[in-house]
């Protein structure tokens, strides 16, 4: 479910602050998803190359900005102020990995990492939250997130074995490999053993 089918306007019962700064630390991580998409999307070798990989990333720029509103409007309604800086964990790897990018597969392998952190926290964040629509806002972004990395990974698959025609909407389901069919899944249940903790990017 994209952001903007969720109704933050009824998130209004008393928050505990671990809440709010679960919601901070999740939009600090949606931020820097915008930024590392909005730049890579300037990439000459992305600007200029697989036109579905350009689409995936305008699409995806798009869900980022509305899930970080969506968490930013349910801190703020819970109490807290709107996170507007990035994740400085993974600020600090961006920083170092963006620059360096020379080819799709490095910006791929980038995207990645991100999005499987965000997944990873928002379905941790599901227990412990503390009101039913604050469950129900991260249990609906965390699979979108999922869905990215799944895309992102047979992305990869594609790229990694040279078929980069095939990275094409619609997809000529006969010329696949087999294992672009499951690469996308590789867990059965989802981990969260990379999950950020709910202070990693609450506003200081």
């Amino acid at each position: 479910m994209d952001a903007e089918h969720i109704d933050t306007r009824r998130l209004l019962e008393p928050t505990p602050r671990d809440d709010i700064m679960a919601l901070q630390t999740a939009a600090s991580l949606e931020n820097l998803a915008v930024s590392v998409y909005r730049t890579a999307a300037e990439l000459p070798f992305i600007k200029d190359g697989n036109a579905t990989i350009q689409e995936f990333i305008a699409t995806t720029t798009r869900h980022h900005e509305e899930h970080a509103k969506a968490f930013n409007t349910a801190a703020v309604q819970a109490g807290g102020q709107p996170q507007t800086g990035t994740d400085p964990k993974y600020a600090a790897v961006v920083e170092k990995a963006l620059p360096a990018a020379r080819t799709p597969e490095d910006v791929i392998t980038l995207a990645l990492s991100l999005e499987d952190v965000a997944a990873q926290t928002y379905t941790k964040n599901v227990g412990p939250a503390g009101t039913a629509r604050l469950r129900r806002l991260f249990a609906s972004v965390a699979p979108v997130e999922a869905q990215h990395r799944a895309t992102l990974l047979t992305i990869q698959s594609l790229l990694g074995s040279g078929d980069t025609d095939l990275i094409a909407i619609p997809a000529d389901a006969d010329a696949l490999h087999a294992a672009a069919g499951t690469v996308g899944f590789p867990d059965a249940f989802y981990p969260t053993g990379k999950a950020s903790p709910s202070s990693e990017g609450a506003v200081r």
